[in-house]
């Protein structure tokens, strides 16, 4: 049975996705995708801003708890099982809905990825050591250099994972990407949530405050505390590695929520900045200030006018 478009309901950290989901599933029999890189992690819930259980009692959600914190789970798999999950879900005769805001996850899903050259194993690990030890904006300015469509988002992983392939490879990331891509036949239909910088930034500085309020800093501390190194792919993520610097000594109790929220602040700008450039498809961008309920009546209103 061919699958009508996916409606993708994504925009900047901390502007509204989940309350907004949460309330569509009040108007349809939806079930959830999440598109979230950070939300994969078993046991990171305060930090990943997870969906409580409320949110999850109303519609079923996919994507979540998939992997420990010391794992990877690449935009390849993450495009490989939403696919599934998504055709599963059209076969129950419920609507799937994509949420989330990791661009490069959403590119994976609807536009493909390329088959990786052979990379040496010895040189690539010596170059990530060196790439390791760089800052972000480093990274990004590297990423850059080698690979002029790079355009940012995704964070140090992003930028590293650029600099790594030109440099192993010989060839640019998105050049690769571009000859080689393997789409899964699924076609978006995007609902950008957008605030201005000044409302957006308040968000973010309230949630900022209520994960620490909720046990954020004990959330980290018991990941440590099992054994998990505190560079692992799942406490890199904006909030966990201000917290990491904190345990460690490296970051005052009093500065963690600015410093979360500065954070998270400059990754919302990324984000913002790859949803205006990078997005394929049909995209209604919807002031996110509006009641959630509002939002859900208009989202669905327009994704059924356009016919999907």
């Amino acid at each position: 049975m061919p699958v009508p478009p996916i409606l993708v309901l994504t925009g900047a950290t901390g502007v509204g996705k989940t309350r907004v989901a949460t309330a569509l599933a009040a108007l349809a029999g939806i079930e959830i995708v999440s598109a979230d890189s950070r939300q994969v992690y078993r046991g990171l819930d305060v930090g990943t801003a997870k969906p409580s259980a409320a949110e999850r009692a109303a519609a079923p959600y996919h994507g979540l708890d998939l992997v420990a914190p010391a794992e990877r789970y690449s935009a390849g798999r993450f495009a490989r099982d939403a696919a599934g999950w998504i055709g599963d879900i059209a076969a129950r005769g419920r609507l799937p809905v994509v949420v989330g805001g990791t661009g490069f996850y959403l590119r994976a899903l609807f536009e493909g990825l390329f088959d990786e050259p052979p990379l040496e194993p010895g040189r690539r690990q010596r170059l990530r050591d060196a790439l390791g030890a760089l800052p972000e904006a480093d990274l990004s300015r590297w990423a850059r250099r080698l690979d002029p469509a790079f355009r940012g988002g995704g964070g140090r992983q992003r930028a590293a994972r650029a600099v790594e392939v030109a440099l192993l490879s010989g060839r640019a990331l998105s050049a690769l990407q571009a000859a080689a891509k393997r789409p899964s036949g699924l076609v978006p239909w995007y609902v950008v949530l957008a605030l201005p910088r000044p409302a957006l930034a308040a968000r973010i500085a309230e949630r900022a405050q209520r994960m620490l309020d909720a046990g954020l800093v004990a959330e980290v501390r018991s990941v440590l505390a099992a054994g998990v190194a505190p560079d692992a792919p799942g406490l890199t993520g904006v909030g966990y590695r201000e917290v990491v610097a904190h345990l460690s000594g490296a970051l005052a109790a009093a500065e963690l929520p600015e410093a979360i929220a500065a954070a998270t602040r400059r990754y919302a700008k990324r984000q913002e900045t790859w949803f205006r450039h990078q997005l394929a498809g049909a995209v209604l961008t919807l002031d996110a200030a509006a009641a959630p309920e509002a939002l859900a009546r208009e989202v669905l209103a327009r994704y059924r006018a356009a016919g999907t």
